[in-house]
């Protein structure tokens, strides 16, 4: 008869407290689970893995490894604190679920950092959304709703059981709509042929007066792994800046207008093959204090480190707009001490760097997310809510341009 026995217990078996990201993490038996928690819930999490003890292979992808205080992502930069809990899962998390609006509530007021740039007082807005679920408690989806919509974030969302809720910068185009077309516009305006990488996510083009546009629309499953994400994306770049080629040109013009994110460490790994010398990234901290906004993790910073392989050192000029979101933002961001510095056309990017808090809801079907973090430039300055602004302001995507399959961004680039 064949025996199967479970994996040997580890050092970092037990449960452990996250600081900041309002979350338990769970180690047991070479298996992770997560718990979200509040002041008022303790909620089975979204994220789970299964590994040899402290390394996990998640349901999400990626790959999280545990040691005694500490947990990093290998699809995330930086590394999260532990914080050991005695006495294992607290009874909390075992309990019948809470209240959806309180857990909805809580999970903003305890995580979101950004109330006092918006302009929003949470907790007395808070208290009228509760009257009105109160006397109107079919209405709860519309309430919420309105809750989070004068925040104008585009990493604040609302899942209920098919219908979603979100809201942007004002003014930001439809996605669904214009990136297809705008891709079709900037296209046809190149006058090249395009090689495409990761079903069209990476593009690039010689361009007939010997620069080179190279347009980045994602940083985010070129395949089922972040490991073969990377993988993917190295055999692009490989193919872009070859020898001759970072040699020859005479400027870059980087697109990145609808660039809606993913995973910072690609938009790294892109950041590499764009300079011959280090230089500082960004600085990364999370809001670790459930009753101030204002307080926050140690911050970590991250630097581009030049690529061993070949890259390009020239001038650099990148497109930018409000599509322009989330890792295609803190992409950006590690450019900006890049020397020489790139020259930015367009419009302002969306302003939403951070990481996504993704929260499930009492409710089957219900979900949230949230932002939880900030991104620093050297002198402690955070662009979340105004976006990275242009050098030259152009106009990105107006409809009228769209129409007449113009593209007057890129034409100031290649100017």
């Amino acid at each position: 008869m064949l025996s199967v026995t479970a994996a040997p217990p580890s050092t970092v078996d037990g449960v452990w407290r996250t600081d900041g990201y309002g979350q338990l993490i769970q180690v047991s038996g070479g298996k992770l689970t997560t718990y979200d928690v509040t002041e008022v819930s303790c909620l089975p999490g979204t994220l789970s893995g299964t590994g040899d003890g402290t390394r996990f292979s998640t349901n999400e992808g990626s790959v999280v490894t545990v040691r005694p205080g500490r947990m990093s992502f290998d699809d995330n930069l930086g590394v999260r604190s532990l914080r050991r809990v005695p006495g294992g899962v607290p009874p909390a998390c075992r309990d019948s679920p809470t209240d959806l609006f309180d857990v909805f509530w809580h999970t903003f007021a305890e995580n979101y950092p950004f109330f006092g740039a918006k302009g929003v007082d949470w907790k007395s807005e808070g208290d009228a959304a509760r009257r009105e679920v109160a006397a109107h408690p079919e209405r709860l989806f519309e309430v919420l709703c309105g809750l989070i919509r004068p925040l104008h974030d585009a990493h604040v969302g609302l899942l209920a059981s098919g219908r979603h809720c979100s809201s942007p910068l004002p003014g930001t185009p439809d996605l669904k709509t214009t990136v297809p077309r705008a891709i079709a516009v900037a296209d046809a305006n190149l006058g090249a042929p395009i090689q495409r990488w990761a079903e069209g996510a990476i593009a690039y083009a010689d361009l007939p007066e010997g620069r080179g546009y190279l347009r980045i629309s994602g940083f985010h499953d070129y395949a089922d792994t972040f490991a073969a994400s990377s993988k993917v994306l190295a055999k692009a770049l490989d193919e872009i800046f070859t020898v001759d080629r970072v040699h020859t040109l005479r400027g870059l013009i980087l697109d990145l207008r609808v660039n809606g994110g993913g995973d910072d460490p690609l938009g790294l790994q892109v950041a590499a093959r764009l300079t011959d010398v280090p230089h500082f990234a960004y600085a990364k901290r999370a809001r670790n204090d459930p009753d101030d906004p204002a307080k926050f993790t140690v911050p970590q910073p991250f630097f581009v480190q030049p690529a061993a392989a070949p890259h390009y050192t020239g001038p650099l000029t990148v497109l930018t707009g409000s599509l322009d979101v989330s890792a295609g933002e803190t992409f950006l961001q590690a450019l900006l001490n890049r020397h020489p510095r790139p020259v930015l056309i367009g419009q302002s990017t969306q302003g939403a760097f951070s990481d996504l808090l993704e929260r499930t809801l009492p409710k089957p079907g219900w979900k949230v997310a949230l932002p939880n973090e900030e991104y620093l430039d050297p002198h402690g300055r955070t662009y979340d809510g105004t976006g990275i602004g242009p050098d030259i302001p152009v106009p990105v995507f107006a409809p009228d341009d769209l129409a007449a399959g113009k593209d007057p961004a890129l034409a100031a680039a290649r100017r």
